[in-house]
C-alpha cells in the first residue's frame, strides 16, 4: 500500500464480466476493501447510497443507461473518485462534457497496465481530496470558534459592561489560566448567562 493502512472502497459499474474478471486480480483487499460489483446503474445508485466508496469505476455503456449522468452525480460527493470506461464512438463527446465534473475517463480497449496507472491516480487524487477535507474541517472549527468567542464577548458587554477589548482579553486570560481553549471559555460564558 503506498498510503500506509488506508484501504479504498471501490464501487464498479459493468455488466461484462471478462471486465469484471480482468479488473479484480488489480484489487487486492490488502489496498482496496470492500470491492463490490454492480451490472447497472439502478443498482449502482441503491449501492452509493447504503454505503460510501473511495471510487466508482464505470464501463459504459450499461443496459440501463449511458452511465455517464452517473460518473457526474458521483463525482459530486465529496470523496468519490470516478473513472468512466468509453468507447472510441463516444469518446470525445463524453470526455468534453465529464472532466469538468472531475470525471476521469479511459478510452477502451486500453493494456491493464494503463489501467494498474489510473488506479494509482485516483488513490493520490483521494488522498488530495481527504487533505482538503482535513483542511475544510479544520477552517470551520477556527470559524465556529470566532462565533463563539464573539457572542460570549457580547455576552460580557451586555452583562458584565464590558467594553470589547476588555471582554476579549477576559476570555484569552480565562483560556491560558485554565489551559484549555477560548472556545471552551467562550462556551462556559454562553451557558452561565443564556
Amino acid at each position: 500500500m503506498v498510503f500506509g493502512a488506508e484501504t479504498y472502497g471501490v464501487l464498479v459499474v459493468s455488466n461484462q464480466h471478462r471486465f469484471d474478471d480482468a479488473l479484480m486480480p488489480m484489487l487486492p483487499p490488502s489496498e482496496y476493501y470492500p470491492v463490490c460489483f454492480t451490472s447497472n446503474v439502478a443498482a449502482a445508485r441503491r449501492e452509493l447510497l447504503s454505503r460510501d466508496y473511495d471510487f466508482v469505476i464505470i464501463n459504459a455503456p450499461l443496459p440501463d443507461d449511458p452511465g455517464t449522468r452517473f460518473a457526474i452525480d458521483a463525482c459530486g460527493r465529496s470523496d468519490t473518485v470516478v473513472l468512466l470506461l468509453l468507447r472510441p464512438e463516444n469518446f470525445e463527446e463524453v470526455n468534453e462534457r465529464v472532466t469538468s465534473h472531475g470525471v476521469f475517463t479511459l478510452q477502451v480497449p486500453f493494456p491493464a497496465s494503463t489501467l494498474r496507472q489510473c488506479l494509482k491516480w485516483m488513490i493520490s487524487a483521494r488522498e488530495r481530496l481527504r487533505k482538503m477535507k482535513t483542511i475544510n474541517l479544520s477552517v470551520e472549527e477556527k470559524m465556529e470558534e470566532i462565533r463563539l468567542v464573539n457572542r460570549a464577548k457580547w455576552i460580557l458587554i451586555e452583562q458584565l459592561k464590558m467594553n470589547e477589548s476588555d471582554a476579549h482579553r477576559h476570555i484569552e486570560k480565562q483560556a491560558m489560566d485554565r489551559c484549555t481553549s477560548k472556545k471552551e471559555i467562550a462556551l462556559g460564558i454562553i451557558k452561565t448567562y443564556t
